[in-house]
């Protein structure tokens, strides 16, 4: 079994469904015997261009360990799939676990919002007291 990395784009119009999607693309991994190492539901992003006129689209980051057969019918399905504007399949040298770049920089926006909203919070209730 080999491990890759995978990377789809799926039309803003289409977000809802994207839960669906991926349990159907780890139901097809899963039941060829592969595993699903790392899931990452990245929301919608800016574009760095435009794709048939869509600025914004939804990603989502996959990292698998499965046989040839099994990319390959992943691939089929996101060639055939018209909520699908791109999809990029890489192969890696090993298993990805950890958090990629993309989740720990949202990360630490949203720890960020928190500690600003905080600081805000304790300034407000100074001002009040005083």
């Amino acid at each position: 079994m080999r491990h890759y990395e995978i990377v789809f784009i799926v039309h803003p119009d289409q977000s809802e469904q994207v839960p669906a999607m991926v349990e159907r693309y780890k139901g097809v991994v899963a039941a060829r015997q592969g595993v699903v190492h790392r899931l990452e539901d990245w929301g919608r992003r800016q574009l760095a261009f435009p794709l048939e006129k869509i600025h914004k689209a939804h990603y989502v980051l996959m990292n698998i360990e499965s046989d040839r057969e099994t990319v390959g019918e992943l691939e089929h399905s996101f060639k055939f799939s018209d909520a699908v504007l791109r999809h990029l399949i890489v192969k890696m040298p090993r298993a990805v676990t950890a958090p990629s770049p993309m989740m720990k920089e949202e990360k630490a926006k949203s720890l960020m919002e928190r500690g600003a909203e905080a600081a805000e919070a304790g300034a407000e209730s100074a001002a009040s007291v005083a």
